[in-house]
């Protein structure tokens, strides 16, 4: 697809590149959310989402970038959102947790059960289940308000030998971003994959447009679903070779 103007990285960007070189044996592929609630016209938050998720083909370059780590052998990590009865009780609330509780968003009844489950908002998307289902993808705890300190996502990645990421999913101006301030405080390499993910377009402002200025500053490299698939498939050739 191509990136809207406004979008683009300038001639000559007043923030100097980072050197990027993919290494898939200490890489892995994150996605934040790729839920029902953030990804679906049936989910919560489509009406603030989907315009920019559907410009972005954002469903699309997400499967794309899941089959091509895959076969690259690069691990795919997931850091989901879920809410279960106990995290309405809490005293206070910021903003997005209070948007996201009134939603209804990634709710679950009991963090030992999936009754209700299936299909709900906080249900895998139908067009990914298949690839995060397939019994080699890493499903970390939930995150709860947008970044990875308060999971084990980052456990998981340091488990794996990891300490390169290629991070996509939902939203960019929430999750995302919040995962790759964290990433990079805490030692890793971040590629952004700019067109799989998607942000919120309220009266405030674009949220999508937010990220990508904010991901100038702090990722290492900043490509598109086709940028990334190709260099995912043309670090798995040279190994092979």
């Amino acid at each position: 697809m191509t990136i809207p103007s406004a979008y683009a990285d300038p001639a000559e960007p007043a923030l100097p590149k980072a050197p990027f070189a993919l290494d898939a044996a200490r890489a892995a592929l994150v996605l934040t959310d790729p839920q029902i609630d953030f990804l679906s016209p049936q989910g919560a938050a489509w009406g603030a989402f989907g315009a920019s998720a559907t410009q972005h083909g954002t469903v699309p370059n997400l499967r794309r970038l899941m089959e091509a780590a895959k076969s690259a052998e690069i691990p795919v990590v997931i850091s989901p959102h879920y809410y279960y009865p106990h995290d309405h009780a809490h005293g206070f609330a910021g903003p997005a947790e209070r948007l996201m509780h009134h939603l209804g968003m990634f709710e679950r009844r009991h963090p030992l059960s999936v009754e209700g489950f299936e299909g709900s908002g906080a249900d895998w998307l139908p067009e990914l289940r298949d690839l995060i289902e397939d019994g080699r993808t890493v499903v970390c705890s939930p995150h709860k308000v947008a970044g990875p300190q308060t999971n084990d996502t980052i456990f998981q990645l340091r488990k794996l030998g990891v300490d390169q990421v290629v991070l996509a999913g939902m939203a960019a101006n929430f999750c995302v971003d919040s995962h790759l301030r964290d990433f990079v405080e805490h030692g890793f390499e971040v590629a952004v994959v700019r067109d799989a993910t998607a942000g919120a377009q309220l009266p405030e402002g674009d949220g999508y447009a937010a990220a990508l200025f904010n991901f100038r500053w702090f990722a290492h490299a900043l490509w598109t679903t086709d940028e990334a698939t190709a260099i995912m498939a043309g670090d798995a050739a040279a190994r092979a070779a």
